[in-house]
């Protein structure tokens, strides 16, 4: 009955995210939900074959299985452990629960306090394995796993949001909407928190190449709410979330909004200062596992009268889409995310940023050559 029981709450659990897991993972998410949850807490989740719920809805298909203390009791220890999420319902205003999707989702949650137990160690490890057959089977199937990504190319999981400083184009100054520190404006409360990524790396003894800065992954809203009543977070004000940003950029990291539930029409979940190392959607593409796919509104454009071909550019593009071309440096503009790094680091002042308009960037994952 056991086996049965991880067999269903696996799938329910993958198919749960906006990101939904096909059936050949399922054997290592049993292996990292039973390090998460035990098998009390598992029957309860496979009442969340809609992944979100109210109280009621809750215990009106539990019931006849779980009292309602104990329903209560189980919801609260799976907030606390970051497989479940609270938030008030847009329309009723009412608590919702909603279940969280391997990856993203349980990943985050399960880095986010920033613990380093044995069990933390066992979980990232588990994590590793997940990304290491995502990889296989994206090199197995290249081509058509890389169609099948082509299809949903134009609904990226977050979006680039440049270097405040560098958004100008001539004299003009660029939408408001676009400026990072003007998208913090709509929100009253923001959380800082560990990034997730670098922790994982560092439980599996792969720490980060380009910063040591752990505290400055930013959650906003709603997400912020949670974090914080359940201590995956602390409050911190807008001007203490500058200073972030700031050093964020001065680290050539870069900054990706995050949407609920991946929706570009909705609120902003989180702000992510990311490297090419670690962080999510790079370090899948780097290793081969996935795209890279994101939104962005810019453009980098070199001045070659101004260039001196010293390379800066080149080291810290966090998509390596820049190269030296006769001592100038070169962007291949299909892979530019606009992201502003390398205009923001430029000794010679060299590279602008040059407004798009919205537009879709589409990288597919690198292909690995065989040993």
């Amino acid at each position: 009955m056991s086996e049965k029981l991880w067999q269903k709450v696996v799938r329910v659990v993958a198919t749960a995210g906006a990101v939904p897991f096909p059936k050949d993972y399922d054997r290592i998410i049993i292996e990292i939900l039973q390090n998460l949850i035990n098998e009390e807490q598992a029957r309860l989740l496979l009442h969340f074959r809609k992944p979100s719920l109210n109280m009621a809805q809750i215990l009106e298909r539990t019931e006849g299985e779980f009292e309602e203390k104990d329903v209560k009791r189980l919801l609260k220890e799976l907030l606390a452990g970051g497989v479940l999420v609270k938030s008030q319902s847009r329309t009723t205003g009412m608590d919702v629960y909603r279940l969280l999707g391997p990856f993203p989702g349980i990943f985050e949650y399960t880095m986010m306090k920033g613990e380093t137990g044995e069990k933390q160690k066992i979980i990232a490890h588990l994590f590793e394995k997940l990304f290491d057959e995502m990889t296989d089977r994206t090199q197995k199937n290249y081509d058509a796993i890389t169609s099948q990504f082509k299809k949903i190319r134009e609904m990226p999981t977050a979006r680039v949001v440049p270097v405040e400083k560098e958004v100008k184009v001539g004299q003009e100054e660029v939408i408001p909407g676009e400026n990072i520190i003007n998208l913090l404006d709509d929100y009253e409360l923001i959380a800082l928190t560990n990034c997730y990524c670098r922790h994982e790396k560092d439980l599996v003894d792969n720490p980060c190449k380009v910063t040591d800065e752990k505290l400055n992954c930013l959650l906003l809203g709603k997400g912020a709410k949670h974090a914080v009543e359940q201590g995956f977070a602390q409050p911190i004000s807008k001007e203490e979330t500058i200073k972030i940003l700031r050093q964020a950029e001065n680290e050539a990291l870069v900054h990706r909004v995050f949407h609920v539930h991946l929706d570009p029409k909705r609120e902003i979940e989180a702000i992510c200062n990311c490297c090419k190392c670690c962080c999510g959607g790079f370090e899948l593409y780097y290793r081969g596992a996935s795209p890279f796919f994101t939104s962005t509104s810019y453009l980098a454009k070199v001045n070659r009268e101004d260039c001196i071909g010293c390379g800066t550019c080149v080291e810290m593009c966090p998509m390596e889409t820049i190269e030296l071309v006769d001592t100038v440096a070169e962007v291949n503009e299909d892979k530019c995310i606009g992201c502003g790094v390398c205009a923001h680091h430029c000794p010679e002042e060299a590279i602008h940023l040059e407004r798009t308009g919205q537009r879709y960037v589409f990288v597919p994952p690198i292909k690995l050559t065989a040993d």
